[in-house]
């Protein structure tokens, strides 16, 4: 059976997913094997997410992206369509064709210059085993100013006094102090770590463009505070989570490190309940339904909860511990004592 056009082009494409990015997705970058943007109209942040790796077709194919703020998905003939505001089949097919035959840097070309998963995962292990640990250090401060009164001790956390960060590729580099997390998998291996970059007079967050940042294998996996078994918390970022710890200190909890990756979470085969603790935002809300969904797939029962302010650590800086544990107690039931 002959292929048809749009199948042909969408496989041609998807050979070159990241050139595509590359340039319809500028504002973006490479996240292990995503590329990570904020949107179909190329605006920076982290809610829309294209595969890089994978078969040119079927489940898991390269060039599958999903935007976990809106639920929209397809593959690069649909990013492209929606990139570029067509509206009929002939005026896509006629830029995907154009852009497939303009000159471009090919992934054999680039690869020299960029990171496959396999040395992102070492790089991102080099980096927390250059770390010390998270006692007395500006990222321990950095958290107790946010209210987080967790016990760290064994947390997968750790402090960088000192990591390169770079604006872009073209940027120059300079060293600022760091949080370090470990991102891993079901059998506990280390996939990757996020950063937190921190100002190095201030107990903040550094004043950069993208003080957050990961690095490995990071989709489906989590940086997680206990043993996750039957029943777990879930939520974005490390804070939330941690505020969370701060009222629950006995309960699992695991960090996904954003909307995207929320949504994607792999449960461990044992789990049997989770508890959602969506951001109070439009990616978060739909994020939460979008997992929701897909535990209930995997025989996973679920609640959702969501904070009166922007997050859990808002919610906790704002109000009282007390408040907090009272608002989530009631909700998450049995396991909360």
């Amino acid at each position: 059976m002959m292929e048809s056009p749009a199948r042909t082009l969408s496989s041609s494409l998807a050979e070159n997913v990241e050139a595509v990015c590359r340039h319809y997705l500028s504002n973006g970058r490479r996240c292990g094997n995503y590329w990570i943007v904020g949107d179909v109209n190329n605006n920076t942040g982290r809610s829309l997410y294209v595969r890089l790796k994978g078969p040119l077709t079927g489940k898991g194919a390269r060039g599958r992206w999903t935007d976990s703020a809106t639920s929209e998905h397809g593959d690069l003939l649909d990013l492209i369509r929606a990139r570029e505001g067509l509206t009929s089949f002939r005026d896509t097919f006629d830029e995907a064709r154009r852009f497939l035959r303009a000159p471009y840097v090919t992934p054999t070309e680039s690869r020299g210059r960029i990171l496959s998963e396999c040395d992102t995962i070492t790089l991102a292990r080099k980096i927390w085993a250059a770390s010390q640990p998270i006692s007395g250090t500006k990222a321990e401060a950095y958290l107790r100013a946010r209210n987080i009164s967790a016990d760290l001790s064994d947390a997968p956390l750790r402090y960088h006094p000192s990591l390169i960060y770079r604006e872009g590729r073209k940027s120059l580099s300079r060293k600022l102090p760091a949080l370090i997390a470990a991102v891993t998998d079901n059998s506990g291996e280390i996939t990757g770590v996020h950063r937190t970059f921190l100002d190095p007079a201030r107990d903040t967050k550094a004043n950069v463009a993208s003080p957050r940042r990961s690095l490995g294998a990071i989709l489906g996996n989590g940086v997680r505070f206990g043993a996750i078994d039957e029943f777990a918390i879930i939520g974005e970022g490390i804070e939330t989570v941690l505020s969370l710890k701060t009222a629950f200190r006995h309960l699992p909890m695991v960090a996904a490190l954003s909307a995207a990756h929320l949504a994607a979470w792999r449960p461990p085969s044992t789990q049997r309940r989770l508890v959602i603790a969506a951001d109070n935002d439009e990616p978060g809300r739909n994020a939460a339904r979008r997992l929701s969904g897909r535990m209930g797939e995997h025989g996973v029962d679920t609640t959702t909860i969501t904070p009166l302010s922007a997050d859990f650590n808002s919610e906790l800086r704002k109000n009282s511990l007390d408040t907090l544990r009272a608002g989530v107690e009631r909700l998450i039931g049995a396991h909360a004592s």
